[in-house]
C-alpha cells in the first residue's frame, strides 16, 4: 500500500471513531452483522487503571532500535556522492527491497493500529479495498513504469513539463509537496498519541523523537537509507502483528478456534454489503473507490514512483511493483484478523482502559499489558519506526521534487555538489517542520484533523492522477486543458465534501472523472498539443532507452 493507501487507513481510523453514529461498514446497509461494538465490562471506566508502565528493558530495546535506524543512515551517507544517489540510490536497490519499500510505506503506525480497531470496533468491510489494488498494477507496469524509466526522469512530474508544459509540471509538483507536507504532520501525530495514552510517554517527546530522529537518518542516507529502513521495519511490524496474534490465541479458551467462534457469532468477519447505496461502504463502492484510489500513489506520488526508478532496470521495476502491490493482501488479512482477536480476548478479559483512552489505542494497550517485558518494547519500537518510515519517504521525496522541480530547473548550470547540499538542507528543513506542525496539530479536535486531512489526500489524489491519465491515454489533451481540468476537480471535491453526503471511498473518483473530462473538453476548445513523439502511449519511447 503506498501513500495514498494511508488516506483509507485514516479512512477507517475517522468512519470507527464518529461518536453519533455505527462506524462505517457496520449496522449500514443489507445484511450488516448484529452488533458492531467493542466488548464492554461492567467494571471498567473511562478513567481506569493508570497507562502500564513501559519499564527499563523497553526503553533499552526501544532505544536500541532507533539508534540502529540512524546508524543505518550514517551508513549509507557514504555512498552518498551525487543528487543521482541521494534521491534514486545509483539505480542499484534490488527489486525485492523496493518492493517492500513500498509496501512498507503504506504500512504505517496508523495502519498498524487503525486495520485492528476498525475490525475490534466493527467488522471487515474494508478489507475489500485491499484486494482492488491489485487491479491497477497491470496498467501501471504496462504503460507509467515504462514512461518514467525510458525517460529517464527524476520525479515524475518532470514528464508532465515534456508533456503539457512548465506550468503544469510544477502545479503538480507544488500539489504534491502540499500532500505531502499535510500527511507528514498527521502521521507523526496520531501515532503519538495513541502510543503516549498506553505507555505514559509524553505525546511531544514521542513527536519529537520520531521527527527528529527519521529526519536524522533521512539527511544522511537519502533513498538508500529510507529503502533499507523500510526493510526491517516492516519485518518487526509485521513479525509483532503475528506476535500478537499468536499471544491472544493462547489465550482465548479454544484458541484459534475460539476467536473465530466469537467472531462469527458477532458478525465480526462481515465483509460485504450488497446495495446500490452510494451513502455506505458497499462492495461497489469499496471496489471501485479502492481501484481509483490507488491511481495516486501508483502514478502520481513521487514517494513511490522514486521507488520505481531506484531499481536497476524496467524489468526490476515491475516486479517491485507487483511485490508491493501483492503484500498488501495477506498483511491486510493479518491486520483485520488481529482486531477481530483482540474483540474475542476482551470478551473474556476485563478491558479496564487508561485514563484518556481511545479506541485507536487498543492494540498499543495490548502490547504494553499483555506482552513480556522487551517483546512490548519491541512492537513499541516498530510502531515508532513505521510512523518515521512514512515522513522519512515524504521528506526524500519533497526534497526531490524541491530540488528537481524548482532549484534545478531554475538553476541548470548549478554544480552537482551544490545541489546535494541543497536536497540534505530541504530535507532537514521540511523534517524540521513536520515535527512543529505535528506538534501544533496535538491541540486541535483529533476528528476535525483527520476531516480536513482527508479532504486534502482526496482532492491530491484525483487531481493528480487525472493529469497522469490526460497525459498518458490522449492526444489532444494540451496544457491549457489540463490545468483547466486540475483546477475545476480541485473544486469539485470539496463541493462533494460539503454539498453532498457521497461515501468518501468515492471522491477520488469524483475528482478523477472531472479532471480527466473537464480537461479533454478545454484541451478541444483550444490549440493542440505540441510534439508528442515518446509521450503518449501511441508514441511511447522504445524499450531500450531505459
Amino acid at each position: 500500500m503506498l501513500p495514498l493507501r494511508k488516506a483509507w487507513a485514516i479512512a477507517l481510523l475517522l468512519a470507527a471513531a464518529g461518536p453519533a453514529r455505527p462506524a462505517a461498514g457496520a449496522g449500514e446497509g443489507p445484511k450488516a452483522p448484529a452488533t458492531a461494538t467493542a466488548p464492554t465490562t461492567a467494571g471498567a471506566t473511562a478513567a481506569g487503571r493508570p497507562a502500564a508502565e513501559f519499564g527499563a528493558i523497553n526503553y533499552a530495546v526501544l532505544a536500541a532500535y532507533l539508534a540502529a535506524l540512524v546508524a543505518m543512515g550514517a551508513h549509507f551517507s557514504r555512498r552518498e556522492k551525487s543528487t543521482d544517489d541521494y534521491f534514486l540510490a545509483g539505480r542499484r536497490i534490488p527489486w525485492w527491497a523496493a518492493g517492500l519499500s513500498i509496501f512498507g510505506g503504506g504500512l504505517s503506525a496508523i495502519t498498524f493500529m487503525s486495520f485492528p480497531e476498525k475490525a475490534y470496533r466493527s467488522d471487515w468491510t474494508y478489507i475489500l479495498r485491499n484486494f482492488s489494488a491489485v487491479l491497477i498494477i497491470p496498467i501501471v507496469v504496462a504503460f507509467y513504469i515504462p514512461f518514467y524509466r525510458r525517460l529517464r526522469v527524476t520525479t515524475a512530474y518532470e514528464y508532465l513539463e515534456r508533456r503539457f508544459n512548465l506550468a503544469v509540471r510544477l502545479f503538480a509538483s507544488l500539489f504534491f509537496i502540499f500532500f505531502q507536507s499535510a500527511r507528514m504532520a498527521i502521521v507523526l501525530y496520531l501515532p503519538a498519541v495513541a502510543l503516549a495514552t498506553v505507555t505514559g510517554i509524553d505525546v511531544t517527546v514521542c513527536i519529537v523523537a520520531m521527527g527528529v530522529l527519521a529526519t536524522a537518518y533521512t539527511v544522511m542516507g537519502g533513498v538508500e537509507a529510507v529503502i533499507w529502513t523500510d526493510v526491517l521495519q516492516v519485518v518487526v511490524l509485521t513479525g509483532g502483528a503475528l506476535l500478537c496474534v499468536g499471544m491472544i490465541v493462547a489465550r482465548v479458551d479454544g484458541g484459534l478456534a475460539g476467536v473465530v467462534k466469537v467472531g462469527m457469532a458477532e458478525g465480526k468477519f462481515h465483509a460485504l454489503t450488497w446495495t446500490w447505496d452510494h451513502t455506505v461502504p458497499a462492495v461497489w463502492v469499496v471496489l471501485l473507490g479502492g481501484l481509483l484510489g490507488d491511481f495516486m500513489p501508483n502514478t502520481a506520488d513521487q514517494s513511490v514512483v522514486q521507488r520505481y526508478l531506484t531499481t536497476r532496470d524496467e524489468r526490476a521495476a515491475r516486479r517491485a511493483a507487483w511485490t508491493g502491490a501483492l503484500l498488501g493482501i495477506p498483511t491486510a488479512v493479518l491486520f483485520f484478523f488481529l482486531g477481530t482477536a483482540l474483540y474475542a480476548f476482551y470478551t473474556t478479559h476485563p478491558l479496564d482502559p487508561p485514563e484518556g483512552f481511545k479506541p485507536i489505542a487498543i492494540l498499543p494497550l495490548f502490547v504494553m499489558r499483555e506482552l513480556p517485558a522487551g517483546l512490548s518494547g519491541l512492537v513499541v519500537a516498530g510502531i515508532f519506526a513505521a510512523a518515521m518510515s512514512s515522513v522519512d519517504s515524504s521528506m526524500n521525496a519533497i526534497a526531490t521534487a524541491v530540488t528537481t522541480d524548482f532549484y534545478r530547473r531554475f538553476r541548470p548550470a548549478a554544480a552537482e555538489r551544490r545541489c546535494l547540499r541543497f536536497a540534505r538542507l530541504v530535507t532537514l528543513v521540511w523534517g524540521g517542520v513536520a515535527t512543529l506542525a505535528a506538534i501544533g496539530v496535538a491541540g486541535i479536535e483529533g476528528t476535525a484533523v483527520l476531516d480536513l486531512f482527508l479532504e486534502v489526500l482526496f482532492l491530491a489524489g484525483g487531481t493528480l492522477a487525472g493529469l497522469f491519465v490526460l497525459g498518458i491515454f490522449t492526444r489532444r489533451a494540451n496544457g491549457i486543458g489540463a490545468l483547466a481540468g486540475a483546477a475545476a476537480s480541485a473544486g469539485a471535491v470539496l463541493v462533494t465534501r460539503f454539498g453532498t453526503d457521497l461515501q468518501v471511498f468515492l471522491h477520488v473518483a469524483v475528482g478523477l472523472g472531472v479532471c480527466i473530462g473537464f480537461g479533454y473538453l478545454i484541451s478541444l476548445m483550444t490549440p493542440p498539443a505540441r510534439d508528442l513523439t515518446g509521450l503518449t502511449i501511441r508514441t511511447m519511447p522504445p524499450k531500450g532507452h531505459d
